[in-house]
């Protein structure tokens, strides 16, 4: 009998350790699994973080990750898009700018252009005149580069310092710059208005020069642009009283095509191109209005478009005049 009781007493210890084992194998499959899904739960955000900062590394700035909750976590997520976000707009922002930049280089670069296709073909002869416009274009060519690397150090910033300026004389040399290509594209210019003004004495402003240039040279390209062969340009020039003190108004009228009444407000959105009739085998980039429009704000004056009753557009300018000049 006691070896019948030693015996089934052994037979209940194994039973309890294979119990115990099995038991023991059952929770730590348990804790594995349990461990296995709280760390993916946990570190599933921390990977869709990673997979979202490779693809802004391989520039795509529109990638975002998705945000929930108000833990550690959720913070870090709304600060990558943050982030994201940021540099989506300072690279679009860099698009524009270059954008900008192609424009201005390449309006000098046409006036050369076309000075020296007149001179290949005969029309003009090389003399001093020539060589100075010739010097004025590529001096303004290095000034434009040398605008661009001060742009790189500070963007948001204007360097020049404003001073007196004589914007009739700052006309008369955009005009002297593209007379060739207004020949070029038989569009008469009518500068009565302005010559006899000029006459009267230069009226001052307080401006850059150099930028008050591409606002001039920006409008005569507009016309070339857009005005047909054989068309005119009438410049009209005058000096009006208002309350904060008298002003100069330029106008610019040319000749057909006009531009529809709903789209003379979005002529100085920037990148905007009006219809097929002003926008022949696609027209300009849409830039040179806009830029004129930011130049003359910074001198504190205005632009604005209205139909010209020569059947093209009109573009007025307002220029406010240093008083006692």
């Amino acid at each position: 009998m006691e070896g019948l009781g030693d015996e089934a007493g052994l037979a209940f210890l194994t039973r309890q350790s294979r119990f115990l084992a099995l038991t023991g194998l059952a929770g730590l499959l348990l804790a594995l699994v349990l461990s296995w899904f709280l760390a993916r739960r946990w570190f599933a955000p921390i990977d869709k973080l990673a997979t979202a900062a490779r693809n802004i590394a391989r520039g795509r700035l529109a990638t975002r990750v998705q945000v929930s909750g108000s833990d550690e976590l959720a913070v870090l997520a709304r600060t990558f898009n943050y982030m994201a976000k940021r540099l989506d707009t300072i690279e679009a922002s860099r698009r524009v700018w270059l954008t900008d930049v192609a424009h201005e280089l390449r309006t000098p670069l046409a006036a050369m252009r076309a000075e020296i296709e007149a001179l290949q073909d005969g029309v003009r002869s090389f003399d001093d005149r020539t060589a100075l416009r010739l010097h004025r274009q590529v001096m303004r060519l290095g000034q434009l580069v040398d605008d661009l690397r001060s742009s790189m150090r500070a963007p948001e910033e204007s360097s020049a310092a404003l001073t007196p300026v004589y914007p009739l004389a700052v006309l008369g040399e955009a005009l002297a710059m593209t007379r060739e290509r207004f020949a070029q594209q038989r569009i008469a210019i009518d500068r009565q208005q302005l010559d006899a003004l000029a006459a009267q004495g230069q009226p001052v402003v307080q401006g850059d020069a150099r930028r008050l240039h591409q606002v001039f040279i920006n409008l005569l390209e507009n016309t070339l642009s857009y005005t047909d062969a054989g068309g005119g340009l009438e410049i009209g020039a005058r000096i009006e009283e208002a309350a904060g003190g008298p002003q100069l108004l330029l106008q610019f009228d040319d000749s057909a095509p006009g531009v529809s009444g709903g789209e003379l407000p979005r002529l100085f959105e920037r990148l905007f191109r009006g219809e097929a009739s002003r926008n022949r085998d696609l027209g300009g980039s849409g830039l040179g209005l806009s830029i004129c429009r930011t130049i003359l704000e910074e001198h504190v004056g205005s632009i604005e478009a209205s139909a010209s009753p020569l059947g093209g557009l009109r573009i007025s300018i307002v220029l406010p005049l240093v008083a006692d000049a």
